[in-house]
């Protein structure tokens, strides 16, 4: 089963910040376009649970 995360895109005016909800500790950097956040947000996400496995879905606290 794939989880769905919601996931935020913020424009600031330096470029955009993305994270998603539900999965915390997993922020973007500051990237120019939404398309480059969206992706990097989603490598994020991967990395995430592979690294930590998909239980730690609201578990991980920075």
């Amino acid at each position: 089963m794939v989880k769905q995360f919601k996931i935020i895109v913020e424009k600031h005016p330096d470029g955009y910040v993305a994270y998603p909800l539900g999965l915390k500790g997993v922020v973007v950097g500051e990237v120019d376009t939404y398309e480059e956040a969206l992706a990097d947000v989603k490598s994020a996400i991967e990395f995430h649970i592979e690294t930590f496995g998909p239980e730690t879905e609201n578990a991980v606290k920075l």
